[in-house]
């Protein structure tokens, strides 16, 4: 992924910012970032409602494996939209990989279906999004060992562990992990606004900390 892709229409792509001082997480944000997070991952579940013999599945359904002495569910992938289920005997399914609410709610309804076909009685109920993973590029380089001093009780930071700094943004309920390159991974979200707010809430941040 490009820094010019994660930018709105008619916005710089050679990211001109100029640094400001640090500011706290209470800081109301003045400007727009000009930049869009882009969804990466959407994990959801849904409930299909019957009692499901995994090993019927596996050896019926194309795309399927199942190894109850690894994992107590079939694994199963589909291409469009290029998806994984994880399918439970209890007849609870978790869905990832998709790139939209929309892909998630079809991917889970396909899965649903390929089921109902190998003769359960499946249905398709309690359709939950679970969470949500957006990632964006900053365009600079960020101090992290300044962040991480000056916003403690939201920071952590061990590059003996883990490149990455995690914050841990209280409203919105968000994690985000921001590398020293700029690029910002945001997770935890159950709607797509609430990566777009917590990535406007720590964008005058992290100019404050602009290498």
């Amino acid at each position: 992924m490009t820094a010019s892709e994660t930018l709105v229409p008619g916005a710089s792509p050679f990211c001109s910012m100029t640094p400001m001082t640090p500011m706290t997480p209470m800081t109301p944000v003045t400007e727009s970032s000009g930049i869009i997070p882009i969804l990466q991952n959407i994990v959801s579940t849904v409930n299909l409602a019957c009692p499901l013999n995994l090993k019927s599945i596996a050896l019926q359904a194309r795309n399927a494996e199942y190894n109850p002495k690894r994992f107590a569910a079939v694994i199963m992938r589909i291409r469009d939209p290029r998806t994984t289920a994880l399918i439970f005997s209890s007849g609870k399914m978790v869905c990832t990989g998709a790139k939209s609410e929309d892909q998630s709610r079809l991917a889970a309804r396909k899965y649903a279906r390929v089921v109902q076909k190998l003769g359960f009685p499946a249905k398709f109920l309690d359709f939950k999004i679970q969470n949500m993973v957006g990632s964006c590029d900053v365009c600079f380089p960020i101090r992290l060992e300044g962040l991480v001093l000056t916003h403690q009780q939201f920071s952590s930071y061990e590059p003996e562990l883990f490149p990455g700094l995690i914050y841990r943004m209280v409203k919105p309920r968000i994690v985000l992990l921001i590398f020293v390159s700029g690029k910002v991974v945001l997770t935890g979200a159950k709607e797509r606004g609430e990566i777009y707010e917590a990535f406007e809430n720590i964008y005058p941040i992290l100019k404050g900390f602009r290498k």
